[in-house]
């Protein structure tokens, strides 16, 4: 049910301003809703890329890894399992939603460890990692984009379906009532203003019916 307004002439008008804001408001969130939608089954497709490059990476890293473990001793390649990567995260702004977004700086060909006494399948193994690593910021960084895009959509929706639905829907109940009251009011006015003029006329006939008659009885005199 509408919040009661009181039904005068400047609640109507800012009534009015009130729907046509709300309106406004639908469109630039639709917009807004579809452009997150356009750039979320783009996300998709680059989610789905990282998954595949993801499953390659870890083929590729652990098949390394088993071979290292045959040609050099365990203890040898279990010594860099350590070897620590870095990773930037900053903040976008994305159609007004905040989107962060994760990358792995790419490597300058320097090691994250001394090769001397380290065997070259093992080195192979810990690039395969590295890789590997960076497959998983990748997918990290596509799959947490998705997920605060998609719960904007959402959000979206929902302010959509509420201006849609409750909002706007209401805002009309009320303009309605204040344009009928207001000409229930004005009928009123018209219908009081005929019977006042109706009465004037009597009155105004009346008086002349007694002036008359005043004549014509002089007259007979």
């Amino acid at each position: 049910m509408a919040e009661p307004v009181s039904p005068t002439r400047s609640t109507l008008l800012a009534k009015r301003d009130q729907k046509r804001l709300a309106l406004q408001g639908v469109d630039l969130l639709k917009n807004k809703r579809d452009a997150l939608i356009g750039e979320f089954f783009a996300l998709v497709q680059d989610s789905l890329k990282a998954r595949e490059a993801l499953n390659n990476a870890a083929k590729d890293a652990y098949f390394s890894l088993l071979i290292a473990k045959a040609f050099d001793t365990p203890e040898a390649v279990e010594s860099l399992s350590g070897t620590p990567i870095d990773v930037h995260m900053e903040v976008e702004s994305l159609y007004g939603v905040k989107v962060p977004k994760i990358s792995a700086p790419a490597p300058d060909g320097a090691l994250a460890f001394s090769p001397i006494g380290v065997g070259a399948k093992t080195l192979e193994a810990a690039t395969a990692f590295r890789k590997l690593a960076e497959a998983i910021v990748a997918v990290a960084n596509t799959e947490n984009r998705l997920r605060k895009i998609g719960e904007e959509i959402k959000k979206t929706n929902r302010r959509v379906n509420a201006l849609e639905q409750i909002s706007i829907p209401e805002i009309n109940e009320q303009i309605k009532f204040v344009t009928d009251t207001l000409d229930q009011r004005a009928l009123e006015e018209v219908t009081t203003l005929k019977r006042i003029k109706a009465a004037i006329l009597a009155r105004d006939a009346e008086e002349q019916g007694i002036v008359s008659a005043h004549i014509e009885k002089g007259a007979g005199l």
